[in-house]
């Protein structure tokens, strides 16, 4: 197996976006910094994840992977044990009625974001062992399917259907690519659908939330109000936006500015221009990542490449959309764009894990 070089064009996508998130980051958070007495302690905090995230990438880099493959189910079962962690008391804390997070003193931890990778990690390791079985359904899908429901009631309890949704569909792409058939593929997305719109339907906030995306102006000033300010915030940008700092959303009219809806305040400030850019940027990043997957000959590092690919991008397309108004609202963050501790660490790890894989072919 020849050494190729590292993969630039990827690498470059990923520091491009990083670069928009903090340049928005910096725009966003100000006004909910003076909060705590600091307009900068956002911004102070984001850096100090992005530094943390290069070094994650890093060593993600230079890891050996055939050891990561080898304890890929450790790391799974450690994923899932802290995703218990969180409802216990003096260990685990709830923000906004959202039970996501473990406290870590000065810090906070959400396993959520590090089960996506344990997991992607685990199938790739799964399909790769498994790859006569694939399309047999009861010797190479249930197990898999059987650790993706423990996860999602887990995740389903903090409650997060966003990330469970994201999995869900990540593991889909990762069962597509090694192999399933075709129609064990199409049960599996029709069940997943019909239990996304009973979820939906079955509990009260998320049935508000599906009411609001089908017409957000019937309670503007309640459960639609975030959609019709995200969606004021991109209109108002117009084709080049109204400038640099310029957004008028940011101040405390749109919930999670700089956050779950920071491509919203992107979009208002540099307009459908600089919207377009980080869309093109995330094409790019798909584009050279599933290159990388596709052009090794090692099963189990391709596969690896393509789950992470095709989370990350999955869960920029699902941000992206609710912004627009284009799904219902989920609580997801934009990969390498919204302001986050765990995720952007998380995030970025799994990025050196795919510039690694792309070192050879």
């Amino acid at each position: 197996m020849s050494k190729s070089k590292l993969d630039y064009l990827f690498l470059f996508s990923v520091l491009a976006l990083l670069a928009v998130g903090l340049i928005m980051v910096f725009s966003a958070s100000p006004s909910m910094g003076l909060k705590y007495g600091d307009a900068f302690y956002y911004i102070k905090r984001h850096l100090f994840y992005l530094l943390l995230g290069m070094l994650a990438l890093y060593y993600g880099l230079h890891l050996e992977l055939e050891n990561l493959k080898n304890k890929s189910l450790p790391i799974l079962i450690l994923s899932i044990l802290l995703l218990g962690a969180v409802f216990v008391p003096g260990i685990g804390r709830k923000v906004l009625g959202a039970s996501r997070w473990i406290e870590l003193g000065l810090l906070s931890f959400q396993p959520s974001e590090l089960v996506k990778f344990s997991m992607v990690l685990f199938l790739a390791k799964w399909f790769s062992e498994k790859k006569d079985l694939i399309q047999n359904f009861a010797q190479g899908v249930v197990f898999p399917l059987f650790i993706f429901i423990l996860i999602s009631l887990l995740i389903m309890k903090q409650p997060d259907l966003g990330t469970v949704v994201v999995l869900g569909a990540t593991i889909f792409s990762m069962l597509f690519i090694a192999g399933a058939r075709i129609g064990h593929l199409l049960a599996l997305g029709g069940v997943g659908v019909a239990g996304i719109i009973a979820l939906s339907i079955a509990t009260p906030y998320r049935l508000r939330r599906l009411v609001a995306y089908l017409n957000p102006w019937r309670d503007p000033q309640g459960i639609g109000f975030q959609i019709i300010q995200s969606l004021l915030a991109v209109g108002s940008g117009g084709l080049l936006g109204l400038g640099l700092g310029a957004s008028r959303q940011k101040f405390f009219y749109l919930p999670q500015q700089f956050t779950d809806f920071i491509f919203a305040i992107l979009c208002e400030e540099l307009g459908f221009i600089g919207g377009a850019g980080v869309v093109v940027l995330f094409v790019i990043f798909a584009a050279r990542g599933f290159r990388i997957a596709f052009s090794t000959s090692n099963l189990f590092k391709g596969l690896l490449a393509a789950g992470i690919v095709s989370w990350l991008t999955l869960q920029a397309l699902t941000n992206i959309l609710v912004v627009l108004g284009l799904v219902p609202t989920t609580g997801i963050p934009l990969p390498f764009i919204s302001y986050g501790g765990t995720a952007t660490i998380i995030n970025l790890f799994a990025v050196g894990v795919v510039l690694n894989i792309s070192k050879k072919v």
